[in-house]
């Protein structure tokens, strides 16, 4: 008779405490406090707190309810623990709103981040489950139990974009391939494979500032890949891009030496910037004592490219620059009206340039650039000027005055011009500065 007692009792005892025992949802992973926020808790609620999440971790959903709703509503653990309470007790909406409660007033605490996560995740609801784990990663990025989940999410949510963006992409259903591609990069910004399908649906669309900002994404993201760089490079050289195309294929050209397209394309970009034009004597410009006009034609060019106009009709007749290295830009300002040719059709590209011819051609400068809507004020009355050394009968009077007027030349404290003096480089580059610092 004892006996049959004894088992009825250790049944009722078993019964009871399966009763009594939740254990958390096989899905459920409750981390431990955050010591940062529980050491700012007053002693009592700590306790509270404490043994709350301990019963929490066993499985008590009851027991830690009881305790949590006894909290302050402002405690930063009531609505947190509430929510993870409702997730053991399978109130899934609740805890959702619980956790959603907490975040309006603590929504940098990441545990409510990770539960809010964990019940998208179990509704099936990836999107939102990617945006809470990566909240809790953006606080704890090592987090040990999240960031492995984090990755095996992302790494399926952006092969489905991907996936889908071909497929659209095949339907020649533009818009919402470039949709599922962006999606592809929400969840994996470096996806190099995402910035390149994005790269070449943009630059059909003939959207190369679009195609370009993919493209470099991708290069950051792999910069040896020789591939890339020559999209990138030729997507800047369709934009007109000249100085960074002109950068990246000459990085290309010594990875491939041989490629004769390369070499192509930087013939074809060195033109357009006037680079192949631009040898020692250019740079030697700045350094010379006594400027001559081939070199004035050459600064013009160089300083002024974009802003003066390019020349219209058939360029003049000159027959002795055909050796001269600066040519083009002598053809250019002699068209322009800004240089003179002489009536036998010579230019004399080595002649040296003086003072009052230099106040000739800035003047010259002046009306073309006033003719493109620039001002130019005069700050000194022309009548009010006096010069010792250039007399009014002087060929080159009438500019000098004017170029003084502007103050852009001067005279010396002598008030001499010093008319047949040379124009050294550092000060042909200094007045044409001037100019262009007046225009900008």
């Amino acid at each position: 008779m004892k006996r049959t007692f004894y088992v009825f009792l250790l049944f009722t005892l078993l019964f009871c405490s399966c009763a009594t025992y939740q254990p958390p949802p096989p899905s459920l992973y409750i981390d431990n406090l955050p010591q940062s926020i529980v050491s700012e808790l007053s002693l009592n609620e700590r306790i509270l707190v404490e043994d709350a999440w301990k019963n929490l971790k066993q499985g008590k959903g009851d027991k830690a309810k009881k305790i949590f709703s006894r909290l302050d509503v402002k405690s930063p653990f009531y609505y947190a623990g509430l929510g993870y309470t409702y997730f053991i007790l399978n109130e899934f909406q609740v805890a959702e709103e619980f956790f959603k409660a907490a975040l309006r007033y603590h929504p940098d605490m990441a545990l409510v981040h990770l539960g809010l996560a964990q019940i998208y995740q179990k509704e099936g609801l990836g999107d939102l489950a990617f945006a809470e784990f990566r909240e809790v990663l953006k606080k704890e990025p090592e987090h040990t139990w999240v960031k492995p989940k984090y990755e095996t999410l992302k790494n399926i949510k952006t092969q489905e974009s991907l996936n889908d963006g071909k497929a659209f992409l095949s339907e020649e259903d533009t818009e919402r391939s470039k949709a599922s591609f962006l999606k592809a990069l929400y969840y994996s910004p470096d996806s190099t494979e995402a910035h390149l399908a994005l790269a070449d649906i943009y630059k059909k669309e003939n959207r190369p500032q679009n195609a370009l900002v993919h493209l470099k994404a991708a290069i950051s993201n792999d910069p040896q890949n020789k591939e890339i760089l020559k999209n990138y490079a030729e997507t800047l050289f369709q934009a007109e891009d000249n100085k960074k195309s002109l950068e990246i294929y000459e990085k290309l050209q010594k990875l491939e030496p041989d490629n004769q397209k390369i070499r192509e394309r930087l013939g074809t970009l060195k033109n357009r910037l006037g680079i192949f034009e631009l040898p020692s004597q250019y740079n030697a410009i700045p350094s010379s004592e006594s400027i001559s006009k081939e070199e004035i034609s050459a600064l013009l060019g160089v300083k002024f490219k974009g802003i003066l106009d390019e020349p219209s009709g058939k360029p003049l007749i000159i027959i002795d620059i055909a050796t001269s290295w600066a040519s083009k830009f002598i053809l250019k300002m002699t068209s322009l009206g800004i240089l003179d040719v002489y009536p036998n059709h010579n230019f004399r590209p080595k002649k040296i340039i003086t003072r009052a011819e230099m106040a000739e051609t800035l003047i010259r400068l002046i009306d073309h650039l006033k003719n493109k809507g620039h001002r130019f004020i005069q700050q000194i009355p022309p009548e009010k000027i006096q010069i010792i050394d250039v007399s009014p009968d002087n060929f080159y009077y009438q500019p000098i005055i004017l170029i003084i007027s502007y103050d852009i030349m001067t005279l010396t404290m002598d008030k001499t011009f010093k008319p047949d003096f040379p124009v050294s480089g550092q000060e042909a580059i200094r007045l044409f500065d001037i100019i262009l610092a007046l225009i900008k």
